[in-house]
């Protein structure tokens, strides 16, 4: 029974299916293993244990136990984002996503996971809740947002975990904990309302067939979305077992600007670039011209407008703007950017982007796919990220960590951070491949050949 939990989600439902073990053995399982590991790691923040059954017995996974991100609404259950602000609030009702992942997918809800506030910052140690720890060393952090979703995952308490990502955000932490997290393409699951089109709702797992079987059961337009990619020609988890085509993969081993990364990172794609070449792909180096400077103000535009926008949302639902106490110093000077800027600094940071998108466009025009390091860095210290009063100073240093992840949100193309390599101290360090728009196909065919070449699955974190 103890290694039913390093089983993936499409293993435990094959043996639900077959009844070789039943549901409610497995989520006490799981259950148990949140008791026991929960005090080390700061994964779970909030246990909804008596929500026990699917709500469908038809789905892919039924009965297979799951985490979602508190950075969703899932109706009946607390919704903070990581806030003070939100500390006693409800949410009142599904939002899209979870209304597929309880109505299609047979999976079981068991708890919420730990998130930075609001999904800002690119580790999760929201002051309300404390830092998640990262299972290959407690001392480092995990990433963010989906910090606490890449700690259960990699801790082996559930197979798969609700993720989202807005600029990085399931990329990152998949990185620091040696798991596989594929941003999907923008459009490619419906978003509640979000004008930029920045963010995106999937999963963090320990195999690349439970992404794809995920996003086969969830994917999907609904009418009137802003956003829609062309539907997929065949299913996600058929194109995680195909063997891809011979690839033109662009590789960057530097930042943006030529600046030098971590030796770690470099060696991590430099590895990923000689395991692409010895499967018969051609690798060459390769990047779509980007004004560094210019691409990072316009995403802070974006990225703090949308923030702001949001928090407007929350307002009116709530009833109450919140006060300064109760957002964190950094979070408090978000909102106030956001609610500085004019509809023509907006407007001109929107435009930049999709003169962006289109250089990246033209850029795959001649590429199946790019390749980086998923941060420049590894894994942080907690505390290292910790806001110290000057946002200038503070923003430049988060670019500095995660220069790369953003660029699939701005654009909309689909992105993966793959676990391939650990550095001397253990600690995973991902590599990103990049995708043209709508090509999630691509992507999955070569993490299935990756995967296969070298098996991630059950290398296991020191933690536990």
């Amino acid at each position: 029974m103890h290694q039913l939990n390093w089983l993936d989600a499409t293993e435990q439902a094959y043996l639900i299916k077959t009844k070789q073990i039943s549901a409610a053995e497995l989520v006490s399982h799981t259950i148990d293993l949140i008791e026991e590991l929960n005090p080390k790691l700061n994964a779970v923040t909030h246990k909804l244990y008596e929500d026990r059954l699917p709500s469908t017995e038809s789905g892919p996974f039924a009965g297979v136990p799951f985490l979602m991100k508190d950075l969703d609404f899932f109706a009946n259950t607390p919704y903070t984002a990581g806030s003070t602000y939100l500390k006693n609030f409800i949410a009142p009702a599904d939002s899209e996503y979870s209304s597929r992942i309880r109505q299609q997918t047979g999976l079981i809800t068991i708890g919420k996971t730990n998130t930075c506030e609001f999904g800002l910052v690119p580790t999760t140690e929201p002051l309300q809740y404390g830092p998640t720890r990262n299972p290959w060393n407690p001392t480092y952090t995990v990433g963010g947002s989906s910090g606490g979703a890449a700690a259960a995952v990699a801790a082996g308490i559930v197979p798969m975990a609700h993720a989202s990502d807005g600029g990085g955000s399931i990329r990152i932490p998949a990185s620091c904990c040696g798991v596989f997290g594929l941003k999907v393409s923008r459009g490619r699951i419906p978003k509640n309302p979000d004008p930029v089109g920045l963010g995106v709702n999937h999963v963090i797992t320990r195999t690349v067939r439970d992404s794809a079987g995920l996003l086969d059961a969830t994917y999907g337009n609904n009418p009137g979305d802003p956003f829609s990619v062309s539907q997929p020609s065949d299913s996600f988890v058929t194109e995680s077992t195909k063997e891809p085509r011979k690839l033109k993969i662009a590789v960057l081993q530097t930042g943006f600007n030529g600046k030098k990364i971590h030796p770690d990172c470099e060696d991590a794609v430099l590895d990923a670039a000689n395991l692409c070449q010895s499967l018969g792909h051609d690798v060459e180096e390769g990047f779509p011209t980007i004004h560094v400077d210019q691409y990072n103000r316009a995403f802070q535009v974006l990225w703090q407008s949308s923030f702001s926008q949001g928090i407007h949302s929350l307002t009116n639902l709530t009833g109450r703007a919140p006060k300064q106490e109760e957002l964190e110093p950094y979070t408090w000077e978000v909102l106030h950017c956001g609610n500085s800027y004019r509809a023509t600094e907006y407007l001109a940071a929107l435009s930049y982007m999709q003169q962006v998108t289109k250089e990246v466009a033209q850029f795959f025009t001649n590429y199946d796919l790019l390749l980086t390091p998923t941060l420049s860095e590894p894994p942080l210290r907690i505390g290292e990220l910790c806001y110290k009063g000057n946002i200038d100073e503070y923003v430049n240093r988060l670019n500095e960590w995660v220069p790369y992840t953003p660029l699939a949100n701005t654009t909309g193309c689909p992105a993966m951070s793959v676990p391939l390599f650990w550095n001397k101290d253990n600690l995973p360090i991902g590599v990103q491949f990049m995708a043209p728009l709508g090509d999630e196909a691509t992507l999955f065919q070569l993490a299935g050949q990756l995967e296969r070449e070298r098996p991630w699955k059950d290398i296991k974190p020191t933690i536990i």
